[in-house]
């Protein structure tokens, strides 16, 4: 069973108050670099010249990655809508490479389109990844054609706005399901989910940012001290998921339900006209 460490930072912002990319592909380790080449030949196998470029983001390109510990997360840009594409093969590669590389915590390929790319005056989750936490792989690298982000409520609006959706569909996903792997998929992808949330509530008072859940766990914690011990378990949840749908659904209908409620009073006052996206 993991511990909770003390581990992970903020993001690193320039002088204009722009959060700064920190990754590198030279603060990849050669181990880790493997994974990447086997992912990369998968997706060009079967992808062939849908694929625009490939990224991978998180712990490893910022050179933090921990063996048995860190995920490897991959962004594939493709030229046409993925949901036009048969990527039927994405979850046996993904299984593969798992089995290959015993070190690596998982293995993960999302996938989104150029066009997803290329809005520059609203604030969008995809674009905002590749920008502060990619480092491009393959292909032509869009990076230094994105906009530049700044720790605010533009940036909060994206984890707060589809909150409460995507908690109801945890629970909907939960609800009768005796698939352990499935459910403690679910389990580890919810508990980040609220985690990451509890930090965008506080992002207007901090201008700070991080993906890392303790320094998000401690920031919201600052503010809501009387929430700390639900967050915290939130945490653990996450680096050590459940198996028992029934328990995950009890959370959820508690602190998950105080965090839907809390996101929602949140755009009442920053978001009134229930804007998907917030201009930068």
């Amino acid at each position: 069973m993991a511990q909770i460490k003390e581990i992970g930072s903020l993001c690193s912002v320039d002088k204009k108050g722009y959060i700064v990319n920190q990754s590198d592909p030279n603060k990849i380790s050669n181990k880790f670099w493997e994974v990447i080449q086997l992912i990369k030949e998968r997706c060009i196998s079967n992808l062939s010249r849908k694929i625009h470029s490939i990224y991978i983001r998180g712990s490893i390109p910022r050179g933090l990655g921990i063996e048995n510990v860190s995920d490897v997360d991959a962004i594939i840009v493709t030229y046409s809508d993925p949901q036009n594409l048969d990527l039927d093969w994405v979850e046996e590669a993904e299984q593969f490479i798992n089995q290959r590389f015993p070190f690596v915590a998982g293995v993960e390929l999302g996938f989104c389109s150029l066009s997803e790319t290329e809005e520059s005056k609203r604030c969008s989750m995809l674009p905002f990844i590749l920008k502060t936490y990619g480092v491009c792989v393959y292909g032509e690298n869009l990076i230094s054609n994105l906009p530049d982000y700044k720790p605010d409520s533009s940036l909060a609006n994206e984890h707060l706005f589809h909150l409460a959706s995507l908690i109801d569909k945890a629970k909907d996903d939960l609800k009768g399901n005796d698939d352990i792997e499935d459910i403690t998929d679910c389990c580890i992808w919810v508990m980040r989910l609220i985690v990451r949330a509890g930090l965008a509530l506080v992002i207007v008072q901090e201008q700070a940012y991080t993906r890392d859940l303790y320094p998000a766990f401690k920031l919201f914690s600052k503010h809501y001290p009387e929430k700390q011990q639900e967050m915290r378990t939130a945490l653990w949840y996450a680096i050590n998921p459940l198996s028992d749908s029934e328990e995950i659904l009890g959370f959820l209908d508690c602190f998950g339900n105080w965090m839907k409620e809390e996101a929602e009073n949140w755009l009442k006052v920053y978001n009134p006209k229930k804007e998907i996206h917030l201009p930068l």
